[in-house]
């Protein structure tokens, strides 16, 4: 039976999860997890988490291109990507943002692409998955000159302060939590600014995820991460928030089903 963990954030058309991927997939209930958001970054990417969606009732879809990937980015593929975003499988666009640490793709078409991403879910009215890295000011100045995201979103892997955070909310956007809320020792004082964030924000405006194979929370850092994992970064808000594990997974679920226009999934 399907328990009522969420993971709103995973890779596993990785290269990581060939030997394994099935396994995980058909394990997700036994593990206590409802349903899975299988997140594109390219093309061919969004293409396979449509198939695993299309193939696995507990799978769900988004498309788009993140941006690292937005310098290959051209018409055509975006028209292909559009193509995708309406199999009634695909509930969000995404990743899409700004990346200004890894700088993989040119600023100018980070941010050409991030618009035009944009302007296509507002005009499908999807739900956006963000990837905002060290540049929220630049990301929420282009969201904020929109007025608003009456589908909604979430600012994925969440990791600025409480202020950046209203901000998000302000126009629309949940807040995606994930392994580093477990963390301890590699930077204190954000760890503390983000169970701030989880404590403050109206709970309704939380999601948990994550971002599997990357950012493994504790207690199994140092190993590949999988939706099983979902379980410690929703420990982690719990324990912020003081709340029992499992008034905390429910309500994160309800969070999430109402955001993606999720049913709930039956136990296959």
């Amino acid at each position: 039976m399907a328990g009522n963990l969420v993971d709103t954030h995973t890779h596993l058309w990785d290269k990581r999860f060939d030997r394994d991927r099935q396994h995980l997939i058909r394990s997700l209930h036994e593990n206590g997890i409802a349903w899975i958001l299988e997140v594109g970054v390219d093309l061919p990417t969004s293409q396979k988490s449509l198939t695993l969606a299309e193939t696995y009732p507990q799978v769900y879809a988004s498309v788009g291109t993140h941006p690292h990937d937005v310098k290959d980015l051209d018409q055509d593929r975006l028209v292909a990507l559009k193509e995708l975003a309406r199999n009634p499988r695909c509930v969000a666009i995404g990743e899409i943002g700004l990346d200004f640490y890894r700088d993989l793709s040119p600023r100018p078409l980070q941010i050409k692409w991030f618009k035009e991403q944009l302007e296509w879910a507002l005009s499908i009215q999807k739900p956006v998955i963000l990837h905002v890295r060290q540049a929220y000011e630049e990301a929420l100045a282009i969201l904020e000159g929109y007025g608003s995201f009456p589908a909604g979103g979430v600012a994925h892997c969440f990791q600025s302060d409480m202020r950046t955070a209203e901000r998000f909310v302000a126009l629309g956007f949940h807040i995606g939590i994930g392994g580093p809320i477990t963390y301890s020792s590699k930077d204190p004082n954000a760890v503390e600014t983000l169970r701030e964030v989880a404590r403050n924000l109206p709970f309704e405006r939380l999601l948990g995820e994550t971002d599997c194979p990357y950012l493994t929370p504790e207690p199994v850092r140092g190993k590949r991460n999988e939706p099983a994992f979902v379980k410690y970064a929703i420990a982690g808000i719990a324990r912020a928030l003081e709340r029992s594990f499992e008034e905390t997974a429910f309500g994160l679920r309800k969070n999430a089903e109402g955001l993606f226009l999720v049913d709930n999934v039956t136990d296959r």
